[in-house]
């Protein structure tokens, strides 16, 4: 099992940043790769920023140029360092630990809402 906490979510006001992190903890050996999700009302869950174990990285069209996930592994921490953040990023934001061959764990979210 693998338990994620996030923290670093709040109100922002259009052009400013916040800095999400996901405390990650228990069996880290089975995870492949690391994700930052959102889901906004009415809309469906979708991938902002992922890295893998060997550091590769994508981004949501949305995200590019705006978002950099990283990894700090000393601490067992993914963070999402958020830039030129719009209205349009509002939503709950989770992290996620895909599991090596199926499956995957999320975190509780947090709240990210950005004033225009």
């Amino acid at each position: 099992q693998v338990q994620l906490v996030e923290s670093g979510g709040g109100l922002a006001q259009s052009g400013g940043s916040l800095k999400l992190s996901c405390a990650a903890s228990g069996t880290i050996r089975v995870v492949v790769a690391w994700g930052w999700y959102r889901q906004s009302p009415g809309n469906e869950r979708e991938l902002v920023a992922r890295i893998t174990e060997d550091g590769y990285k994508n981004y949501a069209p949305s995200a590019k140029d705006r978002f950099t996930i990283s990894r700090d592994i000393a601490n067992n921490t993914i963070n999402l360092q958020m830039n030129d953040l719009k209205p349009e990023d509002t939503a709950v934001y989770y992290c996620n630990a895909e599991r090596m061959y199926s499956g995957s764990w999320w975190g509780q979210g947090t709240q990210v809402t950005v004033s225009s």
